[in-house]
């Protein structure tokens, strides 16, 4: 990794998680965001209604990622492109039985640096007021109030956040980088 690049992967157990990218078309990728959509219905009495392609996921529009824990898959993320400057965080989830373990952490910081290296200078992303667990998540990760954007911009239980990413003075290095350490 170069100098002042540091990610922090350390999870509550003592096992290692796997992070690497897949296509949003993927058998995989599509049974988990059937199970994030089944977690929006089950909070919010209805799915989120955010339009996404896979194409907001291929570089160099965003990444989706996928987190594997003893080889089974057990949590997601991503981002794409919103803007000039900001990477959209997108579909952050682990599933009911992996929870409590650091995933979703190390999930945001795999979705941060590849952002990052890809040069996006700031990640945004909507939450709710429903998400309790994840808006902890995030304000101890950095993320504070931003304007309001997206499909959610005007809903009350709405929280809309952001958060300045590090510049990266070696994207290709970097890149190559995080593939070693996630994958």
């Amino acid at each position: 990794m170069p100098d002042g690049i540091l990610v922090d992967m350390t999870v509550s157990v003592n096992r290692v998680p796997r992070i690497e990218r897949q296509s949003y078309d993927s058998e995989v990728v599509q049974r988990l965001v059937a199970l994030v959509q089944e977690e929006y219905v089950r909070r919010y009495g209805s799915v989120d209604a955010t339009v996404l392609q896979a194409d907001d996921f291929e570089p160099p529009n965003g990444a989706f990622f996928v987190c594997f824990l003893d080889g089974e898959p057990v949590g997601t993320g991503a981002w794409r492109r919103h803007g000039e400057r900001d990477a959209e965080m997108k579909r952050l989830f682990v599933v009911e039985s992996a929870r409590g373990l650091g995933l979703a952490r190390a999930v945001v910081a795999r979705l941060e640096l590849d952002a990052a290296a890809a040069g996006r200078t700031r990640m945004v992303l909507e939450s709710g007021v429903e998400q309790p667990e994840a808006l902890s998540l995030y304000a101890s990760m950095g993320y504070r109030a931003v304007t309001p954007f997206g499909f959610y911009a005007n809903e009350p239980d709405a929280r809309h956040l952001g958060k300045e990413l590090p510049p990266v003075p070696n994207r290709g290095a970097v890149l190559q980088g995080v593939e070693e350490i996630f994958d």
